[in-house]
């Protein structure tokens, strides 16, 4: 099963909004074929394993995900299996998707094949926690991604940020975005950085800026032909560019909530918030964040802007735990990382 959770990794921003699936055919206790998932309307993991076997009849599937059992952009998994044979699937998560869920193992069952779930059901779920987000709430999977100072300073008193972070720890954020659905700005961002928002990875997520009056220059380098973008906003007006119009919040800016179920509504299993300090703050207080990635480099500012501003914590008792909390070190900064 490790093989099979190995083999889906290779599917990372390629299966969206489809799950993440690896699988491989056992018998003998040898492994016979391998099968991973690597996009929507291609062969599915357990098909490709299956075929890659000289002689799959009677041997053991193991498989990250629950085989699916309905007719989308291509034919039933489970039917695969019971034609050929196969007299027994291991399975690590039963699909939350309610046209799999349960039925795939009971049509397995009823067609006389031995089923298992449950083996390293944890490492499959954390693999596909965009999916499973996103396939039962209709909401995106949302990331915080912060590169900060030891003392929390996103960028000097100037608003100069560049770079906080070292050389290993960006490589490590373009691997990133080539993962996600969507990166997601702030106006003031743009407006202060003019980033682009690409990856340096083969795939480009959909660049996404939260814009609430239309400010955007129309020379911005986020607006260019490199990938994708749409800019949400709280006023109907024309424009030469891809918007989303939902509603205001208190302050009269973008409603958060609204726009990740408009986001959830065009299929995005993910986003990643890049910044800058007011959208960290109001994303955190509205417990809008499912994990946050903070990249802490060994420098001090002291005088700087705190990547969050005042979300109404007063007391230490109420403060915002992180749970699951791992560490790790790129280069010469440390990567803590951890859910809400």
């Amino acid at each position: 099963m490790r093989e099979a959770l190995r083999l889906a990794k290779y599917g990372r921003g390629k299966t969206s909004p489809n799950p993440l699936v690896g699988a491989v055919v056992v018998r003998n206790n040898r492994i016979i074929g391998r099968g991973c998932h690597r996009g929507p309307g291609k062969p599915h993991a357990e098909v490709i394993a299956i075929d890659s076997s000289a002689k799959p009849k009677g041997s053991t599937l193991y498989v990250t995900l629950e085989p699916c059992v309905h007719y989308g952009r291509t034919p039933p998994c489970v039917d695969k299996i019971i034609e050929e044979e196969l007299k027994k699937v291991i399975i690590s998560v039963i699909d939350p998707n309610p046209c799999v869920s349960g039925k795939g193992i009971e049509k397995l069952k009823g067609a006389g094949i031995s089923v298992e779930c449950g083996l390293l059901e944890k490492e499959a779920k954390r693999l596909n926690e965009f999916y499973f987000k996103h396939i039962t709430t209709k909401l995106p999977f949302v990331i915080l991604k912060v590169a900060l100072t030891l003392d929390g300073k996103i960028a000097d008193a100037n608003r100069e940020s560049k770079w906080i972070s070292c050389e290993a720890s960006r490589k490590f954020t373009h691997r990133l975005r080539s993962e996600v659905d969507g990166v997601v700005v702030g106006i003031e961002t743009v407006l202060k950085d003019d980033p682009n928002l690409t990856s340096r990875a083969k795939r480009n997520p959909l660049r996404i800026v939260l814009d609430s009056n239309l400010r955007i220059p129309p020379n911005a380098k986020i607006l260019n032909e490199e990938a994708k973008t749409v800019i949400v906003t709280t006023v109907k007006k024309k424009s030469d560019h891809q918007t989303w119009v939902v509603g205001k919040n208190r302050q009269g800016r973008v409603n958060l909530s609204e726009f990740l179920k408009v986001a959830g509504k065009f299929s995005l299993n993910s986003i990643l918030v890049e910044g800058g300090a007011e959208v960290f703050t109001s994303f955190l207080k509205e417990r809008l964040v499912d994990k946050v990635l903070l990249f802490i480099s060994p420098k001090i500012l002291a005088n700087g802007l705190p990547f969050v501003k005042n979300i109404g914590i007063e007391h230490l008792k109420d403060a915002i735990n992180l749970t699951k909390v791992s560490y790790k070190r790129i280069g010469k900064d440390l990567l803590i990382e951890g859910y809400l």
